[in-house]
């Protein structure tokens, strides 16, 4: 499992509608083409509160590669796009690295184990042999 990091950061004042464009569009179009988040996050403290930050999970780059382009390919998602900004472009810049998790990384197990295992570490079912239950 392979990780992408993508940051957007926006056009001063427009956060909200690209936090509302996800909510609204972009997770369901997500859905349909088989992109698994791990998780969003907007910046309390940092450089710039005018981020979206979020973390995609893919099995391998040939994955990342052909479900990113039939998402981004998708009329929905056009129109999407498209709706959501009629007064100009939300977003400044995007910048996106490819992250590997390390071997002591809790995603480096949670990506591959339904996250019941997770919470029932060392239980049957649970963290494969080895691994601290204390993670």
């Amino acid at each position: 499992m392979i990780y992408e990091l993508r940051v957007y950061r926006c056009v001063p004042g427009r956060l909200p509608a690209l936090i509302q464009r996800f909510e609204t569009a972009t997770i369901r179009l997500f859905e349909k083409h088989g992109i698994r988040q791990a998780g969003f996050f907007t910046t309390m403290i940092g450089a710039s509160c005018q981020e979206l930050t979020y973390l995609l999970a893919w099995e391998s780059l040939a994955e990342r590669e052909q479900k990113w382009d039939a998402f981004m390919s998708d009329p929905d998602w056009t129109a999407a796009r498209a709706a959501s900004e009629p007064e100009g472009p939300l977003v400044a810049d995007i910048a996106s690295q490819i992250l590997v998790p390390t071997s002591f990384s809790a995603l480096r197990w949670a990506c591959w184990r339904p996250l019941t295992a997770v919470r029932n570490r060392g239980r049957r079912g649970g963290l494969p042999q080895g691994v601290r239950p204390d993670l």
